[in-house]
């Protein structure tokens, strides 16, 4: 199987992120703010729809694989993941890779939402990076106490919405992580992307 930590450790920040307080949203009047309340927005949603009880898995599967289309740039970041390698894959073993990447996604955070125990995360700031994109920094804190962890959301806007690209825990860019463990798979199997294809379709089946 695939590092639980870097295949898409977006989703294990987001996990804990389902409980939010900090900068406020109402007043949301320029790039920066919008940004925050994106994130405030984000969590109050996963909150609602992914820690109800009584909720059978299918339709938990379905609800979380909403959020995250509606919220991460998934292809975008599938393609930046796959680094050179894209280029050299064929447009069907192009199209296979970015349903098996959402895929797991999907199945490794999906069941991890009902853990949720009143984690908080903090929204400190929004800075503006280079072009339409911004860094909303985040503390992440326990109620059953640790050190807090800071949680950075790179985010990108497009016509007037957000979508995120990537998330830095503890200085950490998740998706740097994954696109070197990618890479490494790719080279331990015949450095073709079908060898990468292979071991999700496995891994897919494992955790099914």
């Amino acid at each position: 199987m695939f590092n639980r930590r870097s295949v898409l450790g977006f989703f294990a920040a987001l996990v804990v992120a389902i409980g939010v307080c900090g900068v406020p949203s109402a007043r949301a009047d320029n790039a920066e703010a919008r940004a925050s309340a994106f994130i405030e927005s984000l969590a109050e949603r996963a909150i609602s729809a992914l820690t109800e009880e009584n909720v059978a898995r299918e339709d938990r599967v379905e609800r979380f694989r909403e959020l995250l289309n509606d919220n991460f740039a998934v292809k975008t970041i599938g393609r930046w993941v796959l680094g050179r390698y894209w280029k050299r894959a064929s447009k069907e073993q192009q199209t296979e890779y970015l349903q098996l990447f959402e895929d797991l996604i999907v199945t490794t955070y999906v069941d991890r939402f009902e853990a949720y125990s009143d984690e908080q995360i903090v929204v400190s700031k929004a800075e503006a990076g280079s072009g339409s994109d911004f860094l909303v920094k985040t503390t992440i804190s326990r109620p059953s106490g640790g050190n807090p962890v800071k949680v950075s959301w790179r985010v990108r806007a497009r016509d007037e919405t957000f979508k995120i690209v990537d998330v830095v825990v503890e200085g950490v860019s998740m998706g740097q992580t994954q696109r070197s463990e990618f890479a490494s798979v790719i080279r331990r199997n015949g450095g073709t992307v079908e060898g990468l294809l292979s071991k999700l379709r496995v891994d897919l089946k494992k955790g099914a």
